[in-house]
């Protein structure tokens, strides 16, 4: 298996909304994304997947080398081999690269958020950044561009956030800000033992308007010469903002369980999406 072979079969696997939009580009854009998005998983995986904080702080550090190999070596890795003729071609910072694994080491320091100004940080990291680097693989000319592209990514992040309450709540984890817990009278305790409390539902609302609000935020900056270039990512925020009014018209039961598009919906909404960009 070659490594964009590893990487397509790591994006197929994933049954992301992502893989769905990555088929609308061109060839060789649609390899340099699926090894970016490959490079996510992987360092997803290792928080997600890696019971042992300290030897995914290992695995972490590990991926720091093998980014550093992009760069300036011969990386071992599949995913960071093929890496090495994207991150040439596009031009990727390597900064961008560390931020996202520096997101991730969060997730093992840090389970609360007490407000959005810190969660906004994480979301940067572990998405904003990607959606930077995405921009330049799609194709931009205008600087306005990137900052759709960072709040896009931002976007997701947040929209991700409201999926996965529940699973992420049964790691142990709370994305939502305390200080929003705390405006709707919801306690941290009954989000971990799935309980809806009265206020949960408003909570929610008032989360899904944000992350609606952060779209609005990325579409005001997306350049009209670069629509055509961005079409991948106009089908990815369609898909998710499908996923938000899913939830919306669910009721915002998002403790018990995880509410998704189906595959033949996200590849009518990406079809749709591009032939309108």
């Amino acid at each position: 298996m070659t490594p964009d072979q590893y990487c397509e079969s790591r994006a197929a696997q994933s049954g992301s909304s992502f893989y769905y939009s990555f088929r609308l580009l061109p060839p060789e854009r649609r390899r340099a994304i699926t090894a970016l998005y490959a490079f996510c998983r992987e360092v997803d995986d290792v928080v997600d997947e890696v019971h042992d904080p300290a030897v995914a702080r290992a695995k972490l550090a590990w991926w720091r080398t093998e980014v550093g190999a992009v760069y300036d070596g011969a990386p071992q890795h599949p995913v960071a081999q093929a890496l090495v003729p994207v991150v040439r071609s596009y031009r990727l910072p390597r900064e961008h690269f560390e931020a996202v694994i520096d997101g991730m080491a969060m997730d093992l320091a840090q389970q609360r958020y007490a407000d959005f100004a810190d969660l906004e940080r994480y979301c940067h990291r572990v998405a904003g950044v990607v959606g930077l680097m995405s921009a330049e693989i799609f194709g931009r000319e205008e600087a306005s561009t990137a900052g759709f592209a960072r709040d896009l990514g931002i976007a997701f992040q947040l929209t991700n956030i409201v999926r996965d309450v529940g699973e992420d709540a049964r790691r142990g984890r709370i994305y939502l800000p305390q200080e929003d817990l705390a405006r709707f009278g919801v306690s941290a305790s009954a989000i971990l033992r799935a309980r809806e409390e009265p206020g949960f539902g408003a909570l929610m609302a008032f989360e899904v308007e944000r992350a609606r609000a952060w779209y609005d935020r990325a579409m005001a900056q997306l350049a009209p010469r670069d629509r055509k270039a961005q079409r991948a990512s106009l089908a990815m925020a369609a898909i998710y903002r499908a996923l938000l009014d899913e939830i919306a018209r669910d009721g915002y039961h998002v403790l018990d369980r995880r509410i998704a598009l189906t595959p033949l919906r996200k590849l009518w909404i990406a079809w749709r999406t591009a032939r309108a960009a």
